[in-house]
């Protein structure tokens, strides 16, 4: 049998994790400061409580950090939802299938009234999003979705259920460059109280759908937990080590990590971890020190005077005038979103404020031909 992610998961407990961040000490959070490149002990030094009075001196190498890697250059994208049909029992999502909430999946012609508007607000990279539920909205349904926006979205990503490996080499047929699964938690017995029911439940299935994604040589994977669910520091040294594992194996593929802080849904139940604006923006600045090439990536979940700082301590990509519910652009406004965004600026509005911090907007940073550029010596 391959080996995968699991193989590595399973060396560790979640108490030893824990039991190692009681430990360091400020020697360890100015050590780790110092180094040029940070081993993942490092990287739990830096999101540790003890370096928390470090974090302007983090920030201001995040930001010279992030300028050398990626420039004065923030990426732009929109969500498009697709459907909230979903067969899961999540306990914190507005689609959750107990919500007893009116299901809308988009039909094609609704799909390009949608990604029409969306691109006519200046976007060129679309993220396609849907609840899970396979029988109504399964791979051939995505792949008809990209296959017909493909000429209005020339970078097309997706966040939808995991998939098999062949499925996702179906869609890299079909121009999608990325895909974005999140664990939600790595805790493995929290995880089942979260998910009861529906094949989300099943831990290792989603826990092996980055190595799946890999072995399909998608473009980039996107991965992050929902920060508040569980113990935020314990959750990101996991992300990071799955990081670490995945470009070990699979060193082709890029990666970029989001960080989707639990937003109030109907129905949803409440944070049971609270993580505030100061220790998003230490995790954000570990994560950079930690690996200067990551792509950082933050939602509109957080508000405007946040997100309008966000460039300036490493986020190098960021949504914008997003609508989390299907049709939410133009189809049907009023249909029920999947949790509740916090910046509802416009787009021009969003692109003047990056430009007031001095970087500058993008809006993609991939065209299918780019994939088989013959490389130049």
């Amino acid at each position: 049998m391959e080996r995968t992610f699991n193989d590595i998961l399973d060396k560790y407990e979640w108490e030893d994790v824990k039991e190692k961040l009681a430990k360091i000490t400020k020697d360890d959070v100015v050590n780790a400061l110092r180094k040029d490149k940070r081993s993942l002990t490092d990287f739990l030094a830096l999101i540790s409580p003890v370096a928390a009075p470090y974090i302007e001196t983090m920030a201001a190498m995040s930001s010279e950090l992030t300028a050398q890697r990626f420039g004065k250059n923030i990426q732009l994208y929109a969500p498009l939802y697709l459907s909230n049909e979903c067969n899961n029992i999540c306990t914190y999502c507005g689609f959750s299938v107990d919500n007893g909430i009116r299901r809308r999946t988009l039909s094609p012609p609704e799909i390009m009234i949608e990604a029409q508007t969306v691109r006519s607000m200046g976007f060129q990279h679309i993220l396609l999003v849907s609840g899970e539920a396979t029988q109504k909205v399964g791979v051939d349904y995505f792949i008809k979705a990209a296959r017909q926006i493909s000429d209005v979205f020339p970078q097309i990503s997706i966040e939808v259920q995991p998939l098999d490996q062949d499925d996702y080499h179906r869609l890299s047929e079909v121009n999608v460059n990325a895909v974005l699964v999140y664990q939600e938690t790595y805790h493995r017995q929290a995880y089942k109280t979260y998910h009861p029911k529906g094949k989300k439940s099943n831990f290792d299935y989603r826990l092996q759908t980055p190595d799946r994604i890999g072995k399909a040589g998608i473009h980039k994977v996107g991965l992050g937990v929902l920060l508040g669910l569980e113990d935020w520091r314990i959750d990101s040294f996991f992300t990071a080590l799955h990081i670490e594992y995945l470009q070990q194996t699979y060193w082709r593929t890029k990666y970029a990590v989001s960080f989707p802080r639990l937003r109030p849904a109907a129905g949803a139940a409440k944070p049971n971890f609270d993580m505030s604006e100061r220790d998003l923006v230490q995790l954000i600045c570990a994560y950079r020190l930690w690996h200067p090439d990551l792509e950082l990536s933050l939602s509109t979940r957080e508000h405007e005077a946040f997100r309008d700082h966000a460039p300036l301590f490493g986020i190098t990509s960021m949504s914008a005038a997003s609508k989390t519910n299907p049709g939410g652009y133009s189809v049907e406004p009023q249909s029920l979103e999947q949790f509740e965004i916090s910046d509802e600026r416009s787009v021009e509005v969003i692109i003047q404020k990056i430009r007031d911090a001095g970087y500058q907007p993008v809006w993609k940073d991939w065209q299918p031909e780019y994939a088989n550029a013959p490389l130049h010596t």
